[in-house]
């Protein structure tokens, strides 16, 4: 882990964290969609002063982002995103995990954000998804963004119509080239299937609620 007490970094050394990151991850700059780096600075400052051990906790995250204790559909969610960039399984985010995630879900392109979403989905990390798997985390979102839409399918038809789609040779799993060229081919699927919420919105809407 990195010490950060009494680190100074310029703007210059943010930019080189991350675009070494990007690279690390396999990532490439969105074209789509532009974020402004100050506000990834922002966050890897906030990140400095509340973990000067560089080491960052579930419950530091959530703190972060404003998460409330009594949204446990929002609290299961920010979990999922802390383990799935937990890259080394200690429970904690060290700064570098920090930033490939930040940098993913503010500015990853689209290829880059099915592969997490699918990561995201694959609960047991075997690389492939089953029925149980994908219905949990439709419950998840369908608590925080799409009971407010105009999507009247259950969570259990929502999966039900996902495998109809993406499922090709119907063994009951989705596998990672099913899940990608899925969701690429139909609007529908991509839009169940891409774990956004409105990502961008979203970190930045609640990262705003810090003290």
């Amino acid at each position: 882990k990195l010490n950060f007490t009494e680190s100074k970094r310029s703007n210059q050394d943010f930019s080189f964290l991350y675009r070494g990151n990007q690279e690390a991850m396999g990532q490439e700059e969105s074209h789509t969609e532009e974020v402004d780096l100050e506000q990834i600075q922002e966050l890897c400052i906030i990140f400095m002063k509340e973990c000067p051990s560089g080491a960052l906790h579930l419950h530091e995250l959530k703190r972060i982002f404003g998460v409330p204790s009594s949204s446990a559909e929002e609290s299961l969610y920010i979990e999922t995103i802390f383990h799935s960039f937990d890259t080394n399984k200690d429970n904690t985010l060290s700064f570098l995990e920090y930033v490939a995630a930040l940098h993913l879900i503010l500015r990853g392109n689209l290829e880059d954000r099915l592969k997490w979403s699918f990561k995201m989905y694959d609960k047991d990390g075997n690389g492939k998804l089953d029925r149980q798997e994908v219905k949990h985390l439709i419950k998840i979102l369908y608590k925080i963004k799409l009971q407010k839409s105009n999507i009247s399918m259950t969570p259990t038809e929502i999966c039900d119509r996902i495998f109809e789609l993406v499922d090709q040779n119907d063994d009951g799993q989705i596998t990672l080239s099913e899940f990608m060229e899925g969701a690429q081919k139909d609007e529908w699927v991509m839009n169940m299937l891409k774990l956004d919420v409105n990502a961008s919105g979203w970190v930045l809407q609640n990262c705003g609620k810090f003290p």
